[in-house]
């Protein structure tokens, strides 16, 4: 496939990604992927179970092998632009019985800008607090991480993305099992993101939040259905294609 004649003149989106696929045991999960997203978007990744939503932020971020593909991230490898990149991972994949606290694990969002041979000092504890002052979690600073409910986790996560302050976000499905407050914190950073010129990916559910939320939609199934502006994609023929006879389910 010609790179070139894909790739719009000019500066590449925030993120382009061409040719991407991935397979476990030779089984295709992602399957020739093709992706841009604009600068300063908030973007879904909405797809049945088993589509590759997952799969595709981790092979982004290369968190796990790929068998083909090429990926630019704000014009860039993610290695050489790693700090630019927040990523919230899935609640589910974190070992919440490691022994630190909230704070702890908001600070070590800073390591990056830091590096690696420098402590944190007061300074960036101040920013660290600040940001889970923002998700509405300064007051369980000290709380140890395994001691705080599945929404209060998702928080501390999210803070600690926060404190990077990236360009580039990806969450995999930070609203999946929160509590109402969780959930709605969360729709408002979002948006407060987006009023940034941040551009934010992430692995989304809920149907039903979609439009009025997300300004573009990837829709998958191994393959790419459709991406682009959400108006154009979140259409119930492009959803069909995507969940086949469990759209007609969901919508009972």
């Amino acid at each position: 496939m010609n790179h070139e004649a894909l790739a719009a003149p000019g500066p590449l989106p925030a993120v382009f990604v061409r040719d991407l696929t991935v397979a476990y045991d030779e089984k295709p999960v992602l399957w020739d992927i093709d992706l841009d997203v604009p600068e300063g978007t908030l973007t879904a990744i909405v797809g049945p179970n088993g589509a590759g939503k997952s799969t595709l932020l981790k092979a982004i971020l290369g968190l796990i092998p790929t068998a083909a593909g090429t990926i630019r991230l704000l014009g860039e490898t993610y290695s050489r632009n790693r700090r630019a990149v927040g990523y919230v991972p899935q609640r589910g994949t974190v070992d919440w019985d490691f022994p630190t606290d909230a704070l702890d694990v908001v600070t070590m969002g800073l390591y990056g800008a830091l590096g690696w041979l420098r402590r944190p000092g007061a300074k960036e504890r101040a920013t660290a607090l600040e940001r889970l002052d923002q998700v509405g979690m300064a007051d369980f600073a000290k709380r140890q991480i395994s001691q705080l409910s599945g929404g209060q986790q998702q928080r501390v996560f999210l803070a600690r993305a926060l404190a990077q302050d990236p360009k580039l976000y990806f969450m995999d499905e930070p609203l999946a099992g929160v509590d109402a407050a969780t959930e709605q914190i969360v729709f408002e950073i979002l948006r407060l993101l987006r009023s940034e010129g941040r551009t934010v990916v992430v692995v989304h559910h809920d149907l039903e939040t979609v439009r009025e939320t997300f300004d573009r939609t990837i829709l998958l199934n191994v393959k790419l259905i459709a991406s682009g502006p959400t108006e154009a994609v979140f259409v119930r023929e492009k959803l069909q294609a995507a969940y086949g006879g469990r759209l007609a389910a969901m919508e009972r």
